[in-house]
């Protein structure tokens, strides 16, 4: 890294996120490239070559930038809708609107929900797009962009429907893909972006949709793709009490064994939602390492239920956080998910010892990372890996008086991010972002939610 340039943040406080949830109270991180060089208590080492930047921390707390593990981008242009539903009536109230979606609307969406995560400190996001209409363009290729675009860090998962209504499933008939065609395309996908290197900036996971929108084929025949070609794997998983019947009438089994069954479990599988599990469900979770996307704002909108958190994490089980669709979780924003999550685990069994704040942002950041696959790059500052961080501005009215940062963090209000960084690049100042155009990004989105509506109506 000697012939790097260099970035040194310092006088901030650090929350590392490592293995011994290492912090200081002011504190210097190097960023040599793309990655993290150093970092540690006090002033940053005399003598660096070729610093190009000195930023100043004080008033703030620097921390592995947010990693989101499940989210539907498309959904941007259909938020405010069917806000007093459960699960399974708001999609089918939602999914004839959603199977008329096109290339433009996509695009559009996905520049939404990324630029305000990216805003809010997700240096990582997800997107698991499974609505592909026929005759709709490129969707995959307009999401991807979008991601590049904005400069996170990105994994798509290409999603997929090939059970409708008149096979006992939610989609309108016209909005599934066959079983044949859903497998080509996510081939084609993962072969055309997914990159397998340290530092890659798209990823591509294998992702049907759920229990009641895919066959039982799909699932089996997706698990075998997902490993023939070395990609994760991502569903949704026990999120209804409602779902959790559908899978005993049609399969004789709740979902985590119908899962298994299908050889869904597995170190290379996360499942968002996670809400209905039982102490054996966490089990197989734990033994298998299945991962969690957990979304306490889409769950509580949904009133899906209060998914069992801590005894998941008491467990073993890898555990991250995820927005959700815009249209279940209208903030579309990843940091509101950390107060949310504590404040939320602790209405159920455990009440105040559920989670404390460093747990919720290790759930956030290294949690989220070891749920996507990547936490031997990301999730965490150390030295060795990537240059994903985070400066959260503290010293304002909102959090001052707040003497401990992570809790002021978590706690408090949603806080500024003055600065953040994917891969060593800046993407944030001041909150703004730097390589899109936020205003143009709210009038386009406006303009294809419009023309989403009228289609829809007509």
């Amino acid at each position: 890294m000697a012939a790097a340039q260099r970035i040194v943040i310092e006088n901030g406080a650090i929350a590392t996120v490592d293995a011994d949830d290492t912090e200081y109270t002011n504190g210097y991180l190097v960023i040599a490239g793309n990655r993290i060089e150093a970092l540690g208590a006090g002033k940053a080492p005399e003598g660096l070559e070729n610093v190009v930047r000195r930023i100043d921390a004080s008033g703030h707390l620097v921390t592995p930038g947010l990693v989101n593990t499940h989210h539907h981008f498309y959904q941007w242009i259909t938020r405010g809708l069917a806000t007093d539903h459960s699960l399974f009536d708001w999609l089918v109230a939602l999914y004839p609107i959603w199977a008329r979606i096109d290339e433009p609307m996509a695009y559009a969406a996905a520049q939404g929900s990324l630029a305000v995560m990216a805003r809010g400190g997700v240096t990582t996001a997800m997107d698991h797009h499974y609505v592909y209409p026929k005759g709709s363009g490129d969707l995959s290729g307009a999401i991807i962009r979008a991601a590049r675009e904005t400069g996170v860090r990105f994994t798509l998962a290409r999603g997929s429907m090939d059970r409708g209504e008149k096979s006992g499933g939610l989609p309108p008939d016209f909005a599934v893909e066959t079983l044949e065609s859903a497998l080509a395309a996510t081939e084609e996908t993962v072969e055309q972006y997914h990159d397998a290197s340290f530092d890659a900036m798209t990823q591509v996971a294998v992702a049907p949709c759920s229990p009641f929108s895919v066959s039982t084929e799909l699932l089996c025949e997706g698990a075998a793709l997902a490993r023939r070609l070395g990609v994760r794997l991502h569903t949704h998983g026990s999120e209804t009490v409602e779902e959790e019947k559908f899978c005993h009438e049609l399969f004789g089994m709740g979902p985590t064994d119908y899962f298994e069954s299908t050889g869904w479990l597995g170190e290379d599988v996360w499942m968002a939602h996670c809400v209905h599990m039982n102490d054996a469900d966490i089990a197989a979770f734990a033994r298998t390492r299945t991962g969690v996307a957990h979304c306490p704002s889409s769950n509580a909108r949904l009133a899906a239920g209060i998914a069992r958190v801590p005894d998941m994490l008491a467990a073993g089980v890898p555990v991250g956080l995820g927005v959700d669709g815009t249209a279940s979780n209208e903030s579309g924003e990843l940091h509101t998910e950390l107060r949310n999550a504590l404040l939320i685990n602790r209405l159920g069994a455990h009440r105040e010892a559920a989670l404390n704040a460093r747990q919720v942002l290790r759930l956030g950041t290294y949690g989220g990372a070891r749920v996507l696959g990547r936490s031997t790059e990301i999730g965490s500052l150390e030295p060795g890996k990537l240059a994903d961080l985070v400066l959260w501005r503290l010293d304002t009215v909102a959090h001052a008086s707040i003497a401990d940062p992570v809790t002021a963090l978590v706690f408090g209000a949603a806080a500024p991010v003055t600065a953040s960084f994917v891969n060593g690049r800046q993407i944030v100042e001041a909150g703004r972002l730097l390589h899109v155009d936020e205003d143009e990004i709210a009038r386009s989105t406006r303009a294809e939610a419009q023309r989403l509506a009228r289609i829809a109506a007509g």
